[in-house]
């Protein structure tokens, strides 16, 4: 897609050369699909001439479309150029830009405006893919102040690298409000040099809430649908997860939501001495197992479904249950407690330097 999005950018824009305009419009209809004798008769250039560019942007890509300048090699930015185009990507820009983070135009622009510097929005896009900057995108992070975060990172842990012998790990959760979205129009499948297409809008149909439990053992998944998530729904599932497993003992992985304490569920707990509850710390629900799965159950079959129903939609999350447990096994956790605490003391450490550089 950025790709696309460059070669768009570049067959449009004013300011570059016919000549390396029509070159981009051979690489942008050849990804099309188009075929290059019409990409040829179209352009008005040879076969080989579509063969050449096509392998010339293969190789080196928007730099590639340059080619040789008649009247000699063209002249080499600066070296101190580049390393601060790198620099200025690398840091926020300044807060007098009113911008939340660089484009390779905006970029162009302020180096002539502050620093008397031109070079093209394509020279920094280059340097941008050569060494891997992409200011366009953004993450999220979150440091737990769980005073006990060490020691529920140990136990956790604990029970993936060296379970009990004989006892059963269970690591559950609950995905809520998963939206039954139904697009306005059909949805355009996946054909011969075409992706998949479906409309931006959409309708929504309600929603359910997934219970799911992950054996970490077995990599086997039990889950139910539910239109409500309380603790007297959490007990429910509770009971049909550690049902199959009577008998041993069951260790169980968790969160620190509401529903997981409700008096219910203590008093429950009371009853079943066999049934042990371990919590993540506080914001580190990334430490559950079961969110893995959650991650993998909305990338391979819910982001890009189309839902006409609530049943429709349930339906769909129980037959891919079903489809993982036929050839199901389980996740491969590496990371041990050390390692954590090391990774999760070097974020914090980084993140405090960065807020303190912004501030200054």
């Amino acid at each position: 897609m950025e790709q696309v999005a460059e070669l768009g950018e570049l067959v449009n824009s004013r300011d570059v050369p016919a000549d390396v305009a029509t070159r981009g419009r051979i690489v942008l209809w050849s990804g099309e699909g188009r075929r290059r004798k019409d990409i040829a008769e179209l352009l008005g250039v040879s076969l080989p001439t579509v063969d050449r560019w096509k392998t010339r942007y293969a190789e080196q890509g928007l730099a590639g479309l340059d080619g040789e300048r008649p009247g000699g090699a063209r002249e080499q930015v600066p070296a101190r150029v580049r390393a601060r185009i790198v620099a200025l990507t690398r840091m926020t820009p300044p807060a007098g830009t009113r911008l939340s983070h660089w484009s390779t135009r905006e970029l162009a622009k302020y180096l002539a405006r502050t620093e008397n510097v031109t070079v093209s929005w394509h020279y920094i896009a280059r340097v941008w893919r050569e060494e891997g900057l992409k200011p366009h995108r953004s993450g999220t992070f979150k440091i737990s102040k769980d005073p006990a975060f060490a020691e529920k990172v140990a136990d956790v842990i604990g029970l993936y690298l060296a379970p009990p012998g004989g006892a059963v790990v269970l690591s559950i959760d609950e995905k809520t409000q998963i939206q039954a979205l139904d697009r306005t129009q059909p949805v355009l499948p996946v054909a011969f040099a075409a992706r998949e297409r479906r409309t931006a809008d959409y309708v929504r149909h309600g929603t359910t809430n997934l219970f799911a439990a992950l054996n970490v053992t077995t990599g086997e998944v039990l889950g139910e649908c539910r239109p409500t998530r309380n603790g007297k729904d959490f007990l429910t599932f509770l009971k049909k997860a550690v049902k199959p497993h009577a008998g041993k003992d069951i260790h169980v992985v968790l969160d620190n939501l509401s529903t997981h304490t409700a008096p219910e569920v203590k008093e429950w707990l009371a009853e079943n001495p066999r049934v042990h509850f371990h919590f993540t710390p506080v914001g580190s629900s990334w430490l559950n197992q079961i969110e893995i799965w959650f991650g993998i159950l909305t990338r391979q079959s819910i982001r890009r479904g189309t839902f006409s129903s609530v049943n429709v939609l349930i339906k769909q999350i129980r037959d891919y249950i079903e489809s993982w447990n036929e050839s199901t096994k389980p996740f491969t956790w590496t990371a041990t407690t050390g390692e954590v605490l090391v990774k999760v003391r070097l974020v914090a450490t980084n993140v405090k330097k960065l807020v303190n550089n912004n501030s200054n």
